[in-house]
């Protein structure tokens, strides 16, 4: 479990999950009861274009007015939140040690921060790791996932949410965030390793996890966005028409469902390369499924294109599946139509003090 910024506050153990994304800020609120994990509070907000660029934070007057206007329309009081970071804006790395705990491992992580990440100045960053386990071919050393941002990129973040009247409690990362969520909702054995996509507007997500385990994290910048714009082009009609002809399908414009989903292809050959590559280093690389989410898991077709062309079961990820929604304040067709978009909102709002080992 990482955190590369933040500590709980006194003032309350109760936090909020905000994703907050390049075109939707999603806010989840999950409490605990008998029956297990409980939405208690589900709202989002679209942000206009351009106030996020590529992980980005563009204008953090903007994002804090739509973060207050979010919390006031969901009629939310909680002032603790868990967000994240994009993984674009973040160094993810694995790296193998010898065995040491870790108090030790995280001072010379400090002292010889420059041999692991790419920066000049430690000063910078704040960094996080993970032990992962015992190294597969040396018992004497063990497997770690360090995560590392700029100072400057986190506080832009925290600044913006800070503004809108809320306390930061934790700063993860859109790919843990996935991850924590897959392992509350989902059974698995030690050896089932599992890939996580998210295609989200502007940035693809992806984190393969053995056993529930992280073991192979990769972002680009591409997403829903380029779909649309490749349909924007095509049609000659504005982004926001495009938009809809993507979501709604093309019969109006004389495009084909099969030729909306051939601007995927880019996508597709990022996820596939990232698979390879992932095949290619790993000792055990077999993987039993794809669980997908973003906004794009939803056009029609896409899931079976995208199974075909990894020779893998590809599902839709559900964030619900352990969480227990009350029928009568989110019906069936709604947590089906938000399912895709409230992944990570849902592992950020999963996040509890006592969880960060």
């Amino acid at each position: 479990m990482f955190e590369i910024s933040g500590v709980f506050s006194d003032n309350g153990k109760k936090v909020i999950g905000l994703d907050v994304g390049s075109s939707l800020i999603k806010l989840v609120e999950i409490g605990d009861s008998r029956q297990g994990y409980v939405l208690k509070k589900y709202d989002q907000i679209p942000i206009p274009r351009g106030v996020i660029e590529k992980g980005l934070l563009q204008d953090q007057t903007i994002l804090a007015e739509k973060i207050r206007t979010l919390f006031k329309s969901s009629k939310c009081h909680l002032k603790n939140v868990v967000a994240a970071l994009s993984g674009s804006s973040v160094i993810v790395k694995k790296a193998n040690f010898a065995q040491m705990d870790d108090e030790e491992l995280r001072e010379l992580l400090t002292d010889e921060a420059e041999n692991y990440m790419p920066f000049d100045d430690v000063s910078e960053i704040n960094f996080d790791f993970h032990i992962i386990g015992e190294n597969d071919l040396n018992p004497n050393q063990m497997d770690v996932m360090i995560v590392a941002a700029k100072k400057d990129i986190i506080e832009s973040y925290i600044n913006a949410i800070e503004e809108a009247g809320r306390k930061v409690a934790v700063m993860d990362v859109d790919t843990f965030a996935m991850e924590t969520a897959y392992v509350e909702n989902y059974d698995f054995a030690d050896e089932d390793i599992i890939g996580l996509v998210n295609i989200g507007a502007s940035m693809t997500d992806i984190n393969i996890v053995k056993g529930g385990e992280s073991v192979f994290t990769r972002s680009f910048q591409l997403g829903g966005d380029s779909i649309t714009e490749a349909l924007q082009k095509k049609l000659k009609v504005s982004f926001e028409e495009a938009e809809k002809v993507k979501i709604e399908g093309g019969e109006k414009k004389n495009i084909s469902q099969k030729e909306i989903l051939g601007y995927t292809e880019p996508i597709f050959s990022e996820i596939e390369r990232s698979i390879d590559y992932f095949s290619s280093t790993f000792m055990d690389p077999y993987i039993k499924q794809i669980l997908i989410s973003g906004g794009c898991s939803k056009l029609p077709g896409m899931i079976d294109m995208l199974s075909e062309r990894l020779h893998c079961e590809v599902e839709r990820f559900d964030p619900f599946r352990n969480v227990v929604c009350n029928s009568k304040v989110f019906d069936e067709a709604y947590l089906e139509e938000i399912g895709p978009t409230a992944t990570i909102g849902i592992g950020l709002a999963l996040r509890r003090i006592d969880d960060k080992d």
